[in-house]
């Protein structure tokens, strides 16, 4: 088990360190460049020949995208009372409580563990996920909302895209498919190469709160990853990679609409860093209960 667990971890912590070093190293990277283009065509393309060619029925995803929505629901329900309590800002601390890191880490984690079929069932909580922090997100972080900002996100064209093609068995051009998995491809590495780079720059602020609010982040995650598996009856793969998800950390993109609408941009990134770093810490145990 051990071994196992091991073989999860190491590529995970071996692509973020090999970032992480570029960053300290001086060497120029350029994150938006990357960043866009795994959102806006990387991605997609994983999303979609991923969708295409793995064996797992409509139904499952159409389960996980649910517990999606009912966990991000739930992780509001439970942070905005303890922000409120604590005196601290929804507008700057809420979003790093509901939306985590189910794409840099979430995708590669899953996919380890469990497979194509963790990978597919991944995505699904993904979408759902990608979804609410680039339309909630920015609201939150800016105070106002944009109606129809999600028919924005790239991913949600390619998830229509891909179940249209399953649903209506129209065979797919052997060259199309071939192109979108190799674009695909490069996605998962980049996304955890990019988060290396974004640990390594971003600045540290208040610690002590970023830890406490770390620990709220990760632990809301299992708990409320654990229990709405059970009130769903959810085993095995499906459970597992519900409860990953739901337990990853404050995702990177948090820290981009904070830094963007200037909404205390280094109390976000303090958080997003102490709850990553805190997750690598606490990964085995993690893997380990849901295996």
């Amino acid at each position: 088990m051990y071994a196992e667990i091991f073989s999860i971890i190491a590529p995970i912590i071996v692509c973020t360190g090999i970032g992480f070093a570029w960053a300290k190293m001086g060497y120029p990277y350029e994150t938006d460049f990357i960043t866009r283009l795994v959102t806006n065509v990387g991605a997609p393309c994983l999303v979609f020949s991923v969708l295409i060619k793995v064996d797992i029925t409509l139904e499952m995803m159409a389960g996980m995208g649910l517990a999606a929505l009912v966990s991000i629901i739930a992780f509001a329900v439970i942070a905005v009372p303890v922000l409120k309590v604590f005196r601290l800002s929804q507008r700057t601390f809420l979003p790093s409580m509901i939306f985590t890191n189910s794409g840099n880490m979430g995708l590669p984690l899953c996919l380890l563990a469990f497979g194509e079929t963790g990978l597919a069932l991944a995505i699904s909580y993904f979408a759902v996920s990608v979804v609410l922090m680039c339309t909630f997100g920015p609201a939150i972080a800016a105070g106002s909302a944009k109606p129809g900002e999600f028919l924005r996100v790239p991913l949600i064209w390619s998830i229509g895209a891909a179940l249209a093609i399953r649903v209506s068995e129209v065979a797919l051009p052997v060259w199309a498919f071939k192109t979108a998995d190799l674009v695909g491809g490069v996605t998962i590495p980049l996304m955890l190469i990019t988060l290396g780079v974004s640990l390594a720059v971003i600045p540290i602020g208040n610690l002590r709160r970023s830890a406490a609010l770390s620990v709220l982040r990760l632990g809301m995650g299992v708990f409320i990853g654990w229990g709405v598996a059970e009130v769903m009856g959810y085993e095995g793969v499906v459970r597992g990679v519900l409860i990953l998800e739901c337990a990853m950390p404050a995702a990177v993109f948090n820290y981009l609409h904070a830094q963007y609408y200037d909404n205390n941009p280094s109390d976000v990134a303090s958080t997003v860093l102490s709850s990553t770093v805190l997750s690598f810490i606490t990964l085995p145990l993690l893997l380990g209960f849901v295996m």
